[in-house]
């Protein structure tokens, strides 16, 4: 036959075809279905043909359906080349000692035993302030020093008394000397005495009166000796540490007790750390109790404290308790109102199985998997676990894991990663 030349010729073909070969087929066959069979054989002939394209049809497909299904389940493995074996570390499962462990937050303030607000003890003006605030002192040094009236006052009493001390015991030398001469009675020899008694008690209450004032024995001398006034009150420092406050200047009167005080000092080595500890984690802390202290203004630092009072009273606004804590800072790097970090650790330690905090990936649906191996990191399966205590960079293994299986323990978000997108 030959090949039909375009588009019409071919229509025209198939339409001899279907009249000449198809046609008086299909018309005897409708001719036989309605004169020769009986309508419950039509229906049971149409049943069968149904059954037979079902099961000819529905079979393969559900057939794919289900290997479909089987394909496109959650894989569970993932298989590595050469190279992305040697960028995962991997080990054995093994157990460790874990210590309960109780984050929570506080702040860092001065040792308010150790700090001392310095008042002057008499009132006058501000001539001096020699130091400032984050200043060392040593105890002794001078503060600041005040102008006083009252001092200058001291003074002059002191004078006025060491002048009617020197004068009577001249007087009394020379009543002694008449007296053995017989030249003055008795009773004029025992007034001279009465009188330079009571003004050597004069003298010695005007020194103890300047010497309040912080004057030195040499100073009271120097006074006496040179018979000048010198007003200026030193205020020194009770101890050795750090200058935390001043809230003084030249000119400014000051008065004993007014506050603010002119200048805090207070030892930089040992601060504390204040807790407002909630009711329900009060219970945990105990005196003499160790806490780990970190500082979120130093990273690197670790600071170690122990807590010295817990309060007995929950506050009924805040339902905390208050817990205060000796924090050791030799190098006084801390700052006072800084926030802190601590851990209460538990008594007793609790054995488990460990893993790297690194080897545990935390997915989406909020569960934690590790990835395992048993043919040196070419096959690796992830497995659900269930987590306990963290400590020391390790975490407690509750469920999911036996020991002495071996596991990645780096790169293992890389295998979540690999699991999700594909080889």
């Amino acid at each position: 036959m030959n090949t039909p030349k375009n588009l019409n010729e071919l229509k025209q073909r198939v339409q001899a075809w279907y009249a000449t070969k198809v046609k008086p087929s299909v018309d005897e066959a409708i001719v036989a279905w309605n004169t020769k069979l009986t309508k419950k054989q039509r229906t049971l002939i149409v049943i069968g043909v149904v059954i037979v394209l079902i099961l000819y049809f529905g079979l393969p497909f559900l057939k794919h359906a289900e290997e479909e299904k089987v394909e496109t389940g959650p894989k569970t493995f993932v298989v590595l080349n050469e190279k992305q074996v040697s960028t995962i570390a991997l080990k054995a499962v093994g157990s460790a000692e874990f210590t309960a462990e109780f984050p929570a937050y506080g702040s860092i303030d001065f040792n308010q035993n150790s700090a001392v607000q310095v008042f002057t003890n008499y009132q006058g003006r501000v001539i001096k302030a020699n130091f400032d605030v984050g200043d060392a002192v040593k105890k002794g040094d001078v503060l600041f020093t005040v102008d006083s009236p009252d001092l200058a006052s001291a003074e002059s009493a002191l004078l006025s008394a060491k002048g009617v001390y020197d004068n009577t015991t001249a007087v009394l030398n020379r009543a002694k000397q008449l007296y053995e001469l017989k030249s003055i009675s008795l009773q004029q020899y025992q007034q001279n005495v009465a009188d330079q008694t009571a003004a050597d008690a004069a003298l010695k209450a005007a020194r103890d009166t300047v010497r309040m004032f912080g004057k030195s024995a040499g100073d009271i001398q120097q006074i006496e000796t040179k018979r000048k006034m010198d007003s200026t009150l030193a205020v020194l420092s009770p101890l050795d540490g750090q200058v935390v406050a001043r809230n003084v200047q030249p000119g400014l009167l000051v008065q004993p007790g007014n506050t603010p005080a002119p200048f805090i000092v207070a030892d930089p080595t040992m601060k504390w750390l204040v807790i407002n500890a909630p009711e329900s984690e009060s219970t945990r802390l105990a005196q003499g109790q160790e806490l780990d202290v970190t500082v979120p203004a130093l990273p690197n630092e670790k600071f170690t404290a122990k807590v010295k009072i817990v309060g007995s009273i929950v506050d009924p606004v805040t339902r905390t308790v208050n817990v205060r804590a000796d924090v050791a800072d030799p190098k006084n790097m801390m700052r006072g109102g800084m926030y802190a970090n601590y851990v209460v650790h538990a008594d007793a330690p609790i054995k488990g199985i460990a893993v790297p905090i690194e080897a545990v990936v935390r997915e989406g649906d909020g569960s934690n998997t590790v990835w395992v191996t048993t043919d040196g990191g070419k096959h690796m399966n992830v497995r659900s676990v269930k987590l306990g205590i963290r400590s020391n960079g390790l975490v407690q293994v509750t469920e999911g894991l036996q020991e002495g299986e071996v596991i990645a323990t780096t790169n293992a978000i890389f295998l979540s990663n690999l699991l999700v997108v594909g080889e």
